[in-house]
């Protein structure tokens, strides 16, 4: 059973003013929700419908579980289409940028990523390549929106998330920047060596000129079609997939 005011907190959490006060999000689906169980994130609350209770086994006496109806997971779920259960779960404090430590390896930043279903998307690519850190400019779309985390598929778990001027990182870090422009070497030309960053712009601008400026190596992904342009998270596929590649 769960009570009015429970109802009307969990919707209340589909608001970022909301998430951001009270340091808490909402995973749906069981498989997400397992992952976030079993990682470092600490899961506050599961509600589920009475179908799933074989699935979920047995959870942690630190987890409050709730069983409801159907009609009250409408209620509460941020899908269309709800998935049977839904989890609280606490937002971490965000880790430290320590600069030293990403030296050896590739990391992905984004510049003024907007989409939530494209964030999620990318997430999600970073954890299938073994990418673990993802840098996001201050104005690039909120990790916890329920469509960012719905997309990922539980890679957040998984992904260590950091938003900070990048103007700053990039002026400090001595790992090469890959960026990805229309004008710039072919990525099937390109060779990564050992670490590095992949530079991502917005789904419109692309990258701002201030961070351009600090590119080392512009590559592109050549067009062999009539196109315009390509999905920021197909592009960040594809660098990933080149990078290990060639790694």
């Amino acid at each position: 059973m769960i009570s009015k005011s429970q109802i009307s907190f969990i919707k209340s959490l589909h608001q970022k003013k909301i998430r951001k006060e009270q340091g808490l999000f909402i995973v749906e689906g069981i498989k997400s929700i397992q992952e976030f169980i079993n990682s470092d994130y600490v899961v506050d609350s599961v509600f589920y419908t009475e179908n799933l209770m074989p699935k979920l086994g047995n959870l942690s006496r630190n987890i409050k579980s709730v069983e409801i109806t159907e009609s009250e997971l409408s209620r509460i779920s941020a899908l269309s289409t709800p998935q049977a259960i839904l989890a609280v779960v606490q937002i971490p404090k965000q880790s430290d940028l320590n600069i030293k430590k990403l030296d050896g390896s590739f990391l992905i930043a984004l510049d003024g990523i907007q989409d939530p279903g494209n964030l999620g998307t990318i997430i999600r690519t970073a954890d299938w390549f073994g990418l673990n850190t993802i840098l996001c400019s201050m104005d690039t779309a909120e990790v916890y929106n329920p469509k960012v985390v719905q997309a990922s598929m539980g890679s957040l778990s998984r992904v260590n998330i950091i938003y900070t001027p990048l103007t700053d990182f990039l002026d400090q870090t001595n790992l090469p920047v890959y960026g990805a422009l229309l004008d710039g070497k072919s990525i099937y030309e390109t060779n990564f060596g050992q670490e590095g960053i992949i530079l991502l712009g917005n789904e419109g601008k692309g990258i701002s000129n201030e961070l351009q400026s600090r590119i080392n190596y512009p590559v592109t992904i050549p067009r062999y079609g009539k196109a315009e342009s390509l999905n920021v998270a197909i592009s960040a596929s594809i660098f990933c997939s080149e990078l290990r590649r060639k790694s």
